[in-house]
């Protein structure tokens, strides 16, 4: 039999492949000590254990209080997107089971401290915006990393229209549309500008540009990016890498900015800022010791009796 879903929940996103067991025994555990409903989806059915519901998304996303998020940065994309059509944001916690961690703050050693934290709102949210693709009757992609149009016959050629002003044209092997998030992913691996999380803006920056503008833009959040591939250039436009939208040659694709769309739940700001800071730092630049313990779990300084010493002034 089906377990009935409580009428307020907690939601529980799983990295697609990863196993991620010993911190879903662990929330499970703790919040049937606590009283805490718990709702999984349809598509992890056979990874949740008995007792916890598993709804369809549209079902999942729209009963949940919250979402734990376990996995890396792709799974908690997933988790914003989840919930990204709710008409107040959802608090989205991510626990890291990935490599970065530009999004997730706490590690699996830290999970049932966070829970506590969470339930009792000692708690604040990180604001990010989201791009969106509307076709009429709602969104059709949503994206909070970025969007990339593709060529489906090799390189992509484009037109580049912001509101009503025609930018130009793009001959490149890709063109991202990033948000502040994605400013730190594909946007700049291709040399993009990093973005502060705080801005309301939106970056376009072509990938391997063979003519046209090959340069980055900066754009406001209220100007809508218009995209036209060339006649005889189907293109596909891809959301965070998992969703994807064929856009036919000589057709136009419309990408909005939606400020506010998700909330993710922080308990330390401005060391998770720090650390991410420093993790960008070790792609480009020389560390020092203090930077790099910053980057030691901190179950494992506390162990080792190890401090993070105070910035420089």
């Amino acid at each position: 039999m089906t377990p009935s879903a409580p009428d307020l929940a907690v939601g529980l996103v799983l990295h697609p492949r990863n196993d991620v067991s010993g911190s879903l025994d662990r929330a499970l555990a703790w919040a049937r000590s606590h009283d805490v409903g718990v709702l999984g989806r349809e598509v992890d059915r056979a990874r949740l254990p008995d007792g916890v519901a598993a709804l369809p998304d549209a079902d999942f996303a729209r009963r949940v209080k919250g979402v734990l998020s376990l996995g890396g940065d792709g799974t908690m994309l997933g988790a914003l997107r989840l919930v990204a059509d709710r008409p107040e944001p959802v608090p989205v916690l991510g626990v890291n089971h990935g490599n970065l961690g530009f999004l997730t703050e706490v590690s699996p050693a830290e999970l049932e401290g966070a829970l506590a934290r969470l339930v009792a709102g000692e708690f604040s949210v990180e604001s990010r915006g989201a791009l969106r693709v509307d076709d009429g009757d709602g969104p059709r992609l949503v994206a909070f990393n970025d969007m990339v149009l593709r060529g489906t016959r090799g390189a992509m050629s484009a037109e580049l229209v912001v509101g009503a002003d025609h930018f130009g044209r793009y001959r490149a092997d890709a063109l991202i549309v990033a948000t502040p998030t994605g400013s730190t992913a594909y946007n700049y691996a291709a040399g993009g500008p990093v973005v502060s999380p705080s801005a309301q803006t939106v970056v376009v920056t072509p990938v391997a540009p063979m003519s046209g503008i090959s340069r980055a833009l900066v754009l406001g959040p209220d100007e809508p990016v218009v995209l036209r591939p060339d006649a005889g250039h189907p293109a596909t436009l891809e959301a965070d890498g998992a969703e994807h939208l064929e856009v036919p040659g000589g057709s136009a694709v419309r990408i909005d900015y939606v400020p506010d769309a998700a909330h993710i739940v922080r308990f330390d700001p401005a060391r998770h800022a720090r650390r991410n800071r420093v993790q960008l730092s070790l792609l480009d630049l020389p560390l020092r010791p203090d930077q790099l313990l910053d980057l030691v779990p901190a179950h494992i300084r506390a162990e080792r009796g190890l401090r993070v010493p105070d910035p420089p002034q």
